[in-house]
């Protein structure tokens, strides 16, 4: 018989038995154990367990938060939200119970690979189960599923509907396989224009200076200032991350988890967090100063960069993250597609949200997207 347990910490699970429920996953055990001692403000983190017997068979991370519903939200939406909250500063923050973490690329659910379908259909219903059981003990109106990737998606889908969940685009995943023997080859798959582009674009002036680092403790208070202005940009962020993540992430993946640092001279104008597993390399933070990073194209220099270091390791896939489609697009990516997965306990609340739902979803018309 399936036993639901509910942990408020990772700490609590033994490592081995979580990483056999995620093979192959980069952002594993010891990346959630960084996340979690972040100090993330606004966020508290569950984890529900499902056992048969001594067996750890079902898993997946939750978090905790209050959730602005604007956060979604672009454009003239986005402004009309931000203004009735100045009005009604509670009116659109709901407070949310959430399968996944604001910190991974997909959705974290984990359930034994020797599982039958009916069984898996069981710990699913009992992991979704565990979910209701944390919002209501948490005081949570609005549950949800962040960003279940389309391979993982059709039985957790299938539970996820009979509980009363509405499904929602999200932002797609986008990756590069590294199926080429080097840049030139690569560049050679490219149409002309961008090929041509490509080539002018990584002209950069001498004074670029590339440096790769395990440790940045010296250099934090730089790379959040970084961090702070790339954030500052983006029309979309749940997440507020601190120096403790970073940091964090690099003690707590010794060899797994490295920046990149762009320096004009001595002075450092890009910092990229990256993490890789031998096989995958996951591009998760790109922090620029905009002003003077895009003259000198640190943006694509940066993309050339991860390509050869894939090249050079015999990484096979370059997965980098959930922005800027377009270039990734014309520099030959794929994209996977997401989906979150919401609903209210309150079924007049639940009603209206499904009316105003449209106004939420990621854009749809991203038409690569697999």
């Amino acid at each position: 018989m399936t036993e639901v347990r509910i942990v408020d910490s990772l700490s609590h699970v033994d490592r081995a038995q979580w990483a056999a429920l995620f093979p192959g996953e980069v952002e594993d055990y010891d990346y959630l154990t960084a996340v979690e001692r972040a100090g993330l403000q606004g966020f508290r983190w569950r984890y529900v367990l499902a056992f048969e017997g001594a067996a750890l068979v079902g898993a997946a991370p939750v978090f905790l938060t209050e959730y602005p519903l604007e956060t979604t939200l672009a454009g003239p939406g986005r402004r009309v939200a931000e203004a009735l909250r100045r009005r009604l500063p509670n009116a659109l923050v709901l407070r949310l119970a959430c399968l996944g973490s604001p910190c991974t690329e997909r959705a974290l659910v984990g359930l034994s690979r020797s599982a039958l379908p009916a069984v898996r259909d069981g710990l699913i219903r009992a992991i979704l189960a565990g979910l209701e059981t944390i919002a209501r003990d948490e005081g949570c109106g609005l549950l949800g599923l962040k960003d279940l990737a389309a391979p993982d998606a059709p039985p957790w889908a299938a539970g996820a509907a009979k509980s009363g969940y509405r499904p929602l685009p999200s932002l797609p995943i986008a990756h590069l396989d590294i199926d080429f023997r080097d840049i030139d080859q690569y560049l050679a798959r490219l149409s002309p224009g961008t090929r041509k582009d490509m080539r002018r674009k990584l002209r950069a002036p001498d004074r670029v200076r590339i440096e790769i680092r395990t440790e940045v403790d010296d250099l934090i208070d730089q790379i959040m200032a970084l961090y702070d202005e790339t954030r500052g940009r983006a029309e979309m962020s749940l997440e507020d991350l601190t120096a403790a993540y970073f940091t964090g992430v690099l003690r707590g993946m010794p060899g797994r988890g490295f920046f990149v640092l762009y320096y004009d001279g001595d002075e450092l104008l890009a910092a990229n967090l990256l993490l890789h597993d031998g096989d995958t390399l996951v591009d998760k933070y790109f922090c620029m100063d905009g002003e003077r990073g895009r003259p000198l194209n640190l943006y694509f220099l940066s993309w050339f960069t991860n390509v050869r270091l894939c090249l050079e390791n015999g990484w096979t896939r370059y997965q980098s993250g959930q922005a800027a489609y377009d270039a990734k697009l014309r520099l030959g990516s794929r994209l996977t597609r997401t989906a979150n997965y919401f609903r209210h306990r309150n079924l007049l609340v639940n009603g209206a949200l499904r009316l105003v739902a449209p106004m939420f979803a990621a854009d749809p018309t991203l038409r690569s997207a697999a």
